[in-house]
């Protein structure tokens, strides 16, 4: 399972142009599901992304997560990320997992993050055509993978 994690001050996601999602201050999350994720996958990736400090402290050090300072948490659906571009110029996305399985744990992820204590956790609209619009504050972009933890 990967993860593209923004510091946003706000982010949306639209749907034939109906804003479908949204946060405020926290993070806007790109999430991809890879073939031989499961729900611990998504637990692990949803707890290390609430205890993720990248926010600044009184001292201006990247020190708070999501959780100090009460920030949301806008996840959108991203196949792509799972792509295989090692042949050609073409990327293929046969390590990216069937629809209905990725939906579920993409589901698992969001709830996990609300488990967590996220307060707000928003969601665009799974394979759909999305038009994403954010202010990256900072900018502040850490990319996690779940391969390089132990499930």
């Amino acid at each position: 399972m990967k993860a593209v994690i923004q510091r946003v001050s706000e982010a949306s996601v639209s749907v034939d142009s109906q804003v479908v999602g949204a946060c405020g201050k926290g993070y806007m999350i790109l999430l991809g599901v890879a073939k031989g994720d499961t729900e611990k996958h998504a637990d692990l990736l949803a707890r290390k992304t609430a205890a993720l400090r990248v926010f600044e402290d009184e001292n201006g050090k990247m020190n708070l997560s999501v959780l100090d300072i009460d920030g949301e948490i806008l996840a959108i659906s991203q196949f792509t990320l799972c792509a295989d571009c090692k042949k050609g110029n073409r990327p293929s996305f046969t390590p990216s997992e069937e629809p209905e399985k990725a939906k579920a744990l993409y589901d698992v992820y969001c709830e996990k993050l609300r488990e967590y204590g996220v307060r707000k956790v928003d969601k665009g609209v799974f394979g759909a055509d999305m038009k994403v619009s954010l202010v990256n504050d900072g900018p502040v972009t850490i990319c996690f993978d779940t391969d390089i933890w132990s499930v």
